[in-house]
């Protein structure tokens, strides 16, 4: 009895929200190419909180290295960004990446991503408003008072928002047209007035600055000084943090029915966008560090301060209100974007029914604005700024770590047809192109001799026995990666120096996950055609999903402890509530979410969170 229940249990968690067809009226015309595809994926990455965040990490965290952080943070987000393609390939349907999870993997899978989401675009609204409150306050000689500073503004904006977008849509193609210009205004002045010595910085140059500086609490620490003062552990750190300003590049792979040629018009969007955006980090970066000394740099006002130092007050004054501009720009974009993912959230029962109130008069989600807009004023208040880059960089990693174990477990699995129109439903409904089933034209892997059936499976297509080798294999996997990643975050030093203990535990674990690995590997992939596959399975996932836990290891303690009380609070929401009220639990009863389930159409009810 216990038993059944707990197996009806189990099938809750893994439903996947079933796929309708939909009118021809909603389907999307092709007309995106890969130029438009850029332009929105630069649009969306492209961040102004890297006008705070390059200085925090180069005063404290990485030096001039800061360029490295950037360059590492966007090759694992670049390979992130495939697997979403991927992902987004599955569904062949433009949506969020909740609405791809909820098809592909199932609700408690759905609702962890999107609650992350939710927490990632809470955290940058909070802040960006704490950045633009620091530098408001800079600018008009620090003279508002602390309380004020934090969260006056994040509940202003939320209600412009209930007044309808279109009133704020003026505001936001100035202030990004200012942006833009502002952030070409501080690369050249890097290049122009930098000083390639402030990359060479030696213990003299901190005592001379320390023997001129009024107030020398204000200088950040040396470290052993030159390009990399804080070493390979302040890269990885930084890099850590700099990962959440790439997030935003998964709005590509959510286009693929609106691509003209998604199968290379969306990855080669997503490495041009990310390689564009990078740029532009690496330029940010480089010219802050050349024109000021890292331990000298403003950790709230950076930007500002490096171009008052070469140029004057004038040219201070104008870059403060740029990038004022570029940050309220940014800050009404997460606003809009946010309410999104809580709306779309209720509609499907796994948060408040309540926060799907449509406002009579503007016409808009009135409810989940005013959510969204409290939940950032009460980050900002409680928060340091600090810490809210540290959260969102954490959250940004778990939905990294989320899509490429997706990717992993779904190209093994059998019979994932994704109807692409009416039609083609029609075609099934009135007489199928019956092909013989894995399942039927070769034994169940495994039904002789299991052992045997990990190396050498008997069928060369899926079979429900070889998904589940691969979904069991996989979850090991990340359990071993974890592991692993925490003995080099905690215990490095023991370990590359031949401490007998930690040393062979690191090989132990290394051989586990080379073997593990291996066994994935042998098992029959799905030979589907989609528009794009992400190359080298199961090598490139795996990978991925080490490099973003090991990261997530360089966190602290205490942002780890704020992180699990923000999942504890989800949890507590979604089996308090959301498992009993969401839509597949109130239809007819549905199948388990198999992996040899059909899927059909059906239109998500928001577009990308």
């Amino acid at each position: 009895m216990l038993g059944q229940y707990v197996h009806l249990f189990g099938e809750k968690l893994v439903r996947r929200r079933p796929l309708k067809p939909r009118e021809e009226s909603e389907s999307h015309v092709a007309h995106l190419n890969t130029f438009d595809l850029v332009v929105l994926g630069v649009g969306r990455i492209l961040r102004p909180g890297v006008y705070i965040l390059a200085g925090k990490v180069a005063k404290f965290i990485a030096g001039p290295a800061t360029i490295i952080c950037f360059l590492v943070a966007s090759l694992s987000t670049m390979l992130s960004g495939l697997y979403y393609a991927e992902l987004g390939a599955q569904v062949a349907r433009s949506g969020s990446v909740y609405f791809y999870s909820y098809v592909t993997m199932g609700q408690l899978h759905a609702f962890i991503t999107g609650w992350n989401s939710i927490l990632s675009l809470v955290i940058g609204t909070a802040r960006v408003a704490k950045a633009w409150s620091y530098i408001f306050d800079r600018l008009i000689g620090s003279h508002i008072s602390q309380v004020l500073q934090e969260c006056f503004l994040p509940i202003p904006l939320h209600h412009i928002l209930v007044l309808g977008v279109h009133e704020s849509a003026l505001v936001t193609k100035v202030s990004t047209g200012l942006s833009l210009l502002v952030l070409s205004l501080i690369i050249l002045s890097g290049f122009m007035k930098g000083d390639l010595h402030n990359w060479q910085l030696t213990e003299q140059d901190y005592t001379l600055a320390t023997a001129g500086s009024n107030d020398t609490s204000r200088l950040g620490p040396l470290g052993s000084g030159g390009f990399a003062p804080f070493g390979f552990e302040g890269i990885l750190r930084g890099a850590a943090l700099c990962f959440y300003i790439f997030f935003g590049v998964h709005i590509i792979a959510t286009k693929g029915e609106e691509a003209l040629t998604p199968h290379r018009s969306i990855p080669l969007g997503i490495v041009i966008s990310l390689f564009v955006c990078f740029l532009a980090y690496f330029g940010v970066s480089a010219a802050v560090t050349l024109m000021v000394p890292y331990y000298q740099i403003h950790p709230y006002n950076p930007l500002p301060q490096a171009i008052l130092h070469s140029w004057g007050a004038l040219a201070g004054y104008v870059v403060a209100v740029g990038t004022l501009c570029a940050l309220t720009s940014r800050l009404h974009s997460a606003v809009c974007r946010m309410p999104k993912l809580i709306y779309e959230m209720a509609e499907d029962g796994l948060l408040f029914r309540g926060l799907t109130r449509i406002h009579a008069c503007a016409h808009n989600r009135v409810k989940s604005i005013m959510a969204a807009g409290i939940l950032a004023g009460v980050m900002a208040l409680l928060f340091n700024f600090t810490d809210l880059v540290d959260l969102m960089s954490i959250g940004t990693l778990l939905s990294y770590t989320l899509v490429a174990f997706s990717v992993l477990v779904l190209r093994y699995q059998p019979h994932q047809n994704f109807s692409k129109n009416k039609r083609t439903e029609d075609k099934t409904e009135m007489g199928p192109v019956v092909e013989e089933s894995p399942l039927e034209s070769a034994p169940e892997a495994g039904t002789s001799n299991p052992l045997k059936s990990l190396c050498n499976p008997i069928s060369t297509t899926p079979t429900r026995k070889s998904g589940q080798i691969v979904c069991g294999c996989a979850f090991l996997l990340v359990l071993l990666l974890t592991i692993l990643s925490l003995l080099l975050a905690l215990w490095p030093s023991q370990v590359f120096s031949g401490d007998p203990g930690f040393t062979a535990g690191a090989v132990l674990l290394l051989l586990l996950i080379a073997g593990i690995t291996a066994i994935i590997w042998r098992q029959p992939q799905n030979p589907s055609p989609l528009p794009f596959r992400v190359p080298a399975l199961p090598v490139l996932p795996v990978l991925s999903i080490f490099v973003n836990v090991y990261l997530m290891m360089q966190l602290s303690s205490v942002i780890w402890a704020e992180f699990g009380i923000w999942n504890a609070v989800g949890f507590a929401i979604y089996f308090g509530y959301g498992i009993r009220h969401s839509l597949e639990e109130k239809s007819d009863p549905q199948p388990p979410a198999s992996t040899s389930q059909t899927l059909h159409e059906h239109t998500p009810s928001a577009e990308s969170s």
